[in-house]
């Protein structure tokens, strides 16, 4: 069950697209000759969070937090250990195959590496058209017409569509998965990485193509990312999460101006700062990200903390409410 202030975090359902209590994604770890079950790595231990109608959550944390789990987990690409996950205030969680299919036009992913997510062997129609044969009824003529208008949409010409992918660049294949992503007329898109592996001016382009898509359509995203910078750029609330669970989650400029949680606290201060007139402390983390598999005893992130005390190795720290829709998980901030 979520905690009362997990609980808070959740908006009223008139708003709410996608919500998420209390999910948990635990891969076994096998060993021995019988290969029997020896632990589990937590990839997502406890989240809980939702997503109203319109709106870009940003979901940052370093490689190994847990990030592109969640996003999978909450699509069912992967299967939720525990936990509940609904849409559009359906529960998706436990559904089978059949009951699910029709909710999948309406919830969709970018990946990372375009190249990797789109099968070279099709053409850029045949990607495109690919999931409107199976989840529409529409004729050969009407998805030849939608895939010439997604692609202009997405800033590439019709003429593109007989291409291949190897025919283009890293942004241009974004692009196709983008259009791809919004064939079915999803409400809600999850970016993972969606420009970390773009150049710095391409990845703007990007970034600005995908606010102009969730203008004209309504969307709704979660927008994963490990750079801050690219998060800011493009997130109404942004969600920190660290060895799986979620540490601070608060608006944009409250977060960004007034950042609650150590981990949180060194990850802003990582940003290059283009102002050489101001000087910000730098925040360096001691040590590697623990193993999901063993995680440190109370506060996970206790053994790089600078200002970790006793009760940090004793209590997990719940997230709690401290304002204007800000929540961290820290006893730094416990009311006692």
């Amino acid at each position: 069950m979520a905690t009362v202030e997990e609980k808070d975090l959740i908006q009223t359902e008139q708003q709410t697209l996608v919500r998420v209590e209390n999910l948990k994604k635990y891969f076994p770890i096998k060993g021995g000759v019988l290969k029997r079950t020896i632990g589990h790595v937590k990839a997502v231990d406890g989240v809980t969070f939702d997503i109203k109608q319109g709106e870009t959550l940003g979901i940052v944390g370093e490689s190994g937090s847990g990030k592109s789990t969640l996003g999978r987990a909450i699509l069912r690409l992967l299967e939720p250990t525990d936990g509940k996950i609904l849409f559009n205030d359906q529960d998706i969680t436990h559904l089978r195959n059949k009951k699910l299919r029709p909710i999948r036009r309406d919830m969709q992913i970018v990946f990372q590496d375009p190249f990797a997510s789109l099968n070279t062997k099709m053409s850029v129609e045949q990607l495109i058209e690919e999931p409107l044969i199976i989840q529409t009824d529409m004729n050969k003529k009407e998805r030849k017409e939608l895939v010439n208008t997604l692609l202009e949409k997405v800033g590439l010409r019709a003429s593109d569509r007989m291409k291949y992918p190897h025919e283009f660049s890293g942004g241009q294949r974004q692009r196709i998965s983008i259009a791809r992503a919004l064939a079915i007329n999803p409400k809600f898109v999850i970016a993972d990485e969606a420009v970390s592996a773009l150049d710095v001016s391409i990845q703007a382009q990007v970034l600005n193509l995908m606010d102009d898509l969730q203008d004209e359509f309504g969307l709704t995203y979660l927008f994963i990312s490990h750079d801050l910078s690219v998060v800011k750029h493009v997130s109404d609330r942004v969600g920190v999460m660290y060895l799986g669970r979620l540490v601070e989650v608060a608006p944009k400029k409250p977060i960004y101006e007034n950042p609650l949680h150590p981990y949180t606290q060194a990850l802003l201060s990582a940003i290059p700062d283009t102002n050489v007139d101001v000087e910000r402390e730098k925040i360096k983390l001691e040590g590697d990200l623990p193993s999901p598999s063993n995680p440190p005893s109370g506060c996970a992130f206790r053994t790089r903390c600078p200002m970790a005390h006793e009760r940090c190795a004793e209590v997990r720290p719940e997230l709690q409410h401290k304002g204007d829709g800000h929540y961290v998980a820290c006893h730094l901030y416990d009311e006692e």
